[in-house]
């Protein structure tokens, strides 16, 4: 992955192909893309809701009233996320012997599992010319 500074606040990273922009709200950005935390979160979501799809199409459930929102809790002193809560919209008349399976689906999210068993860091720095 490559990470480019292609102006203002922009920052963007490159890999396999693809491009992300990211930026920062007015004033200090211009707020022409998602901040980096919100692709964070958008990273949970998204997981989350690609296995819960995954687990209704291998179960025959139609996808097309299904749903999954994300709600982040922040500490109002360190500003930082103390509780992510992810909801599965299902329809009313999904059978309940599917719904521990959707649970542990949107629980299979590789970037949440990541988050529960964190990382090392190591940052370094390298002169280029």
């Amino acid at each position: 992955m490559n990470i480019t500074f292609p102006g203002g606040k922009q920052v963007k990273a490159g890999f396999d192909g693809f491009t992300v922009l990211t930026d920062q709200p007015q004033p200090e950005g211009t707020n022409a893309a998602p901040t980096p935390f919100n692709l964070f979160l958008a990273s949970i979501g998204t997981c989350s809701g690609y296995y819960v799809l995954s687990y209704c199409q291998q179960h025959g459930i139609p996808s097309d009233r299904l749903r999954v929102t994300l709600h982040a809790e922040r500490d109002a002193s360190s500003h930082l996320v103390e509780d992510i809560q992810l909801t599965v919209h299902v329809p009313r008349d999904l059978p309940e012997k599917y719904h521990a399976g959707v649970i542990r689906a949107a629980g299979s999210c590789l970037v949440k599992r990541h988050m529960e068993h964190p990382p090392k860091f190591t940052i370094n720095i390298m002169m280029t010319e």
